[in-house]
This record gives structure tokens, sequence and C-alpha cells, in this order.
């Protein structure tokens, strides 16, 4: 009697080759790896947003700098990227005011130094894990064919040690190796939607901080 053999998903996957599975495992955890930063970086940047939008109300709102800096500095923990770039501008601008006999040109150049440091430091915060992104969307897919091929290959080595060449004594190996490219493309796919859609916003983010930065200083020149 001709028994079929179990070609469910599930038993594809127990009966794989150790390679295949030691594939078929590390897509699968970068697949939720991936996933876990996904939903880590769509909090920090919709936060980053309100916390843009809210200190921006309150520095065009005509209020004094020297209030607006004093809450920066007391609510430091969760203040956001442009109160700590406009911290560090003013900080440093204070600082320098004080000292006699400094040139505006001097005190300028020292204040935006200041903030470009610490412009510097948020968009390195902003932009962590965008490589494991790229990575995983770039390397998943060639990892997945990898397996794909080994098992394809493992099927045809064990085809040319049986009596009868069929197609049913090679499907499960082959179908089993298959598994590897459709969940290497399982782990690029959101992995690649997300780079795309996060460096977008680290783009926005970008101007946004250098277009404060510049009108900051403008506006402080001017004081000065």
């Amino acid at each position: 009697m001709n028994v079929s053999p179990d070609v469910s998903v599930l038993s594809l996957l127990v009966n794989a080759s150790l390679l295949v599975q030691l594939v078929m495992a590390g897509l699968l955890i970068a697949s939720i790896a991936s996933w876990y930063y996904i939903f880590i970086k769509i909090y920090t940047y919709r936060r980053a947003a309100r916390q843009a939008e809210r200190f921006e109300r309150e520095f065009w709102g005509g209020g004094d700098l020297n209030d607006l800096f004093n809450r920066a500095v007391n609510a430091r923990e969760n203040a956001g990227s442009l109160e700590r770039i406009f911290e560090s501008g003013f900080r440093e601008f204070t600082k320098l005011r004080k000292q006699p006999g400094q040139d505006i040109a001097v005190v300028m150049e020292g204040t935006r130094r200041a903030m470009r440091a610490t412009y510097q430091r948020e968009m390195e915060s902003l932009e962590s894990h965008l490589a494991f992104f790229a990575s995983v969307g770039s390397v998943s897919p060639y990892v997945g064919l990898f397996g794909t091929v080994w098992g394809i290959m493992n099927s045809f080595r064990g085809l040319a040690t049986t009596a009868q060449s069929t197609l049913g004594a090679v499907a499960p190996g082959i179908a089993e190796a298959l598994i590897a490219t459709a969940m290497g493309l399982f782990a690029a796919i959101p992995a690649v939607v997300a780079y795309n859609r996060f460096a977008g916003e680290v783009n926005r983010f970008a101007t946004r901080f250098e277009t404060f930065t510049e009108e900051f200083s403008n506006i402080l020149q001017r004081q000065s």
C-alpha cells in the first residue's frame, strides 16, 4: 500500500535538514527582531514629533527665553530633541556673553557649535536601528535562497540513491527548501518598507532641527 508523504508546513519544518532549519531559525529571529524595532521606532518618532510641536508652540509663543530655558533644564529627562538643542545653545550663549571682551562672532560661533553637537547626538538616537533594517532587508532574501539551494541539492542527492526516480520522492525536499525562500522574503519585505519609511522620518526631523537651529541663532544674534 502506498502512503503519501506528509507535506504539511510543520512536518516540512521538522523534517528539514539541520542546515535548512538553522537558516529558517535565523530568518525567524531576524523577522521577530525587525517587528520589535518597528514598533519601537513608530512610538519613538511619534513621541519626538509631539515633543517638537509642543516646544515650537512654546518657543514661538513669545515667552521669555530664560523661562523657557529653565523649564527645559528642570524637565530634561522628558525633554524633546528641539528642547535639548535650544538648551545647549542658550547655555553656551549665556556663558560666552558673560566673558568680557568677547566678540559677537565668537559668541555665535560657539553657540552654533554647541547646538550642532546636540543635533548630532539627537540624530544618532533617531537613526538607531536603521542599519539593522537595511541589513535584514538586503541579506535575508539571499540567506533564504541559500537554504533553498541547499535543500534542493539534498533532495536530488537523495533521489540519486533511490530505485524509483519520481516527483513524489523529491517533492517534500523541494517544498521544505522553498519555505526558506518564503521566510527570507517574509523577513526582508517589512524591513525594507520600515527602512524607507523611517529614513524619510529622520530626514524630516533633520530638516526641522536644522531650520530651528538657524532661526534660533538669528534671534540670539539680533538680541546681542
